[in-house]
């Protein structure tokens, strides 16, 4: 028989959490390959207390994925459109890393793919709703269409130091200003 796992207390979840924003922080701007002592740096922490809660990069890089998820589908309503396909556009950093890491389970990136799609689609139709509805974005692009479109600008920043893929996105968000 089993015992139930103890919930987190309340200073080890944040403290987990703010692990995760700098891991995420440091594998938008240098990869997923980002030594661990980098995002150790990053988080205040020691390496150990990296590896104690997530044994393999993968783990990391996972949990990075999930908690950048959690993030950008708990937006508010204050937040505007451009401001979350920016967040997004981080995410997907991420999420383009999270298929090396996990290159050995492929059927698993694809459930997590979806999962993110599913959970996140609605949250770009509800801040592309509000653009449309007060008459400042065009009315004829699909939340779906918007996400595959930041997500193929973003796949052009890896490997170039030149490209700049948020630039990139401002230039598709103009154009779709009515």
């Amino acid at each position: 028989m089993s015992t139930p796992a103890r919930p987190q207390r309340s200073d080890a979840r944040r403290n987990q959490q703010s692990l995760l924003d700098a891991a995420g922080a440091v594998f938008v701007r240098a990869g997923i390959d980002a030594p661990v002592r980098e995002i150790a740096r990053e988080a205040g922490v020691g390496t150990g207390t990296i590896y104690r809660h997530f044994p393999t990069r993968a783990d990391l890089v996972v949990a990075v994925f999930q908690h950048q998820v959690d993030s950008l589908a708990a937006v508010g309503d204050d937040v505007a459109l451009r401001d979350w396909i920016l967040r997004f556009a981080d995410f997907l950093v991420t999420k383009h890393g999270l298929a090396d890491a996990m290159a050995s389970d492929r059927v698993g990136f694809e459930r997590l793919h979806a999962g993110f799609v599913v959970r996140l689609e609605p949250i770009c139709a509800r801040l592309l709703g509000v653009e449309v509805s007060a008459g400042r974005m065009r009315d004829d692009v699909r939340p779906l269409e918007l996400m595959r479109a930041v997500g193929n600008l973003c796949i052009g920043a890896e490997g170039d130091d030149e490209y700049d893929a948020r630039r990139m996105i401002e230039v598709l968000l103009r154009g779709l200003t009515a």
